[in-house]
């Protein structure tokens, strides 16, 4: 039976563990990341090639060492964030492990802490912290026909470039920056059509990221804010898209009503053979292995009050979206809610711990 009891398990190696263990090492904390990969970057090691952020290198660093800038644009590649993410774990020498893929988490009366385990190995914490993110849960919405449809579908965590749907007839679903980025690079190389539920929403040269999360906080704390209304979701000028608008090819068509066996039936009743369908509709927390816990509501999220499980002190969580805290799913929304939620979880140690 394991004695070893840590101050603090991090579950997650992406960026929002990153960001707080940051903070856990500088307050010394006796702690540990357990991570699924089996390497650094997270889901960043998992998007497409061509994917860039939508803020600046500078305002989307973690804590304590800025993102160098982006060589050929303004918005970092994703190449250059799995390289910053990759350095940011040897230049603070983080005690990370992996892979481990934790099934769960558990209470330990005997110990009073709770107890994590892959299946294997067993840990133990006085806290636990879970940063498992939303990417290895991907959202598709379900539609009539669906499941007889013999095209190829693709969510786009999955996605891995142009280079298959070449010369093919491909829907791109979805009105955020993903469906903006990947219809834009697809339409070079594709008879391709961008499908939105609801017209996308399209911001001006200017506004990046960062606006963005400065409106999104502003609204989920209720400060006062002037500035026009918008989204994380809200679709960014990175240079892709913007050439896709210049072009005069960056126009979105309502959605399709349902499936046949080779394509869809448009509004208008049309039918149209389709080859390949991408979706770009957003993920889910994958919080499973918070399940022997009973803290899942059922919306499948966990009530928190300053990233601090309510029906559960010990359990922390941080980087899944507004729920967690205020754009916690983006890089600078992930070393913000690390600086102003750790310092509560250091007080409970300190208290209870």
């Amino acid at each position: 039976m394991p004695t070893k009891v840590f101050d603090t398990i991090i579950i997650g190696g992406g960026q929002a563990g990153l960001a707080v263990s940051y903070y856990l090492r500088r307050a010394k904390l006796d702690f540990i990341i357990l991570d699924d990969q089996d390497k650094s970057g997270g889901a960043w090691q998992h998007t497409w090639p061509s994917l860039r952020l939508f803020s600046p290198a500078v305002m989307s660093s973690l804590p304590g060492q800025l993102m160098p800038k982006a060589k050929d644009s303004e918005y970092p590649h994703r190449d250059e964030v799995l390289g910053y993410l990759s350095n940011y774990e040897q230049h603070y020498k983080l005690p990370i492990y992996r892979p481990y893929q934790i099934q769960s988490v558990q209470r330990d009366d005997e110990h009073d802490c709770l107890r994590v385990t892959d299946g294997r190995y067993t840990w133990l914490a006085k806290t636990v912290v879970s940063a498992t993110g939303t990417w290895s849960k991907p959202k598709t919405p379900l539609l009539k026909g669906q499941q007889e449809y013999l095209g190829e579908q693709c969510h786009s965590a999955h996605y891995d470039g142009p280079d298959a749907y070449r010369n093919k007839r491909v829907l791109v679903v979805g009105g955020g920056n993903s469906g903006a980025q990947i219809y834009a690079e697809l339409a070079d190389v594709a008879n391709a059509s961008w499908v939105t539920r609801e017209p996308p929403l399209f911001l001006a040269d200017d506004v990046d990221g960062r606006v963005l999360f400065e409106r999104a906080t502003a609204r989920i704390t209720g400060s006062r804010n002037d500035d026009p209304v918008g989204g994380i979701g809200d679709i960014v000028m990175v240079p892709p898209v913007k050439a896709a608008r210049d072009k005069g090819i960056l126009n979105a068509v309502p959605m399709f009503s349902k499936f046949t066996k080779q394509g869809v039936i448009w509004a208008d009743g049309s039918e149209e053979t389709i080859d390949a369908v991408i979706w770009c509709t957003g993920f889910e927390p994958n919080l499973d292995h918070l399940a022997p816990l009973n803290v899942l509501e059922a919306d499948g999220k966990v009530q928190v009050k300053d990233g601090q499980a309510v029906k559960e002190p010990r359990l922390w969580l941080f980087g899944y979206g507004d729920w967690a805290s205020p754009g916690s799913a983006t890089l600078i929304g992930a070393g913000r809610s690390a600086r102003e939620n750790v310092p509560t979880l250091l007080e409970f140690l300190a208290r209870d711990g």
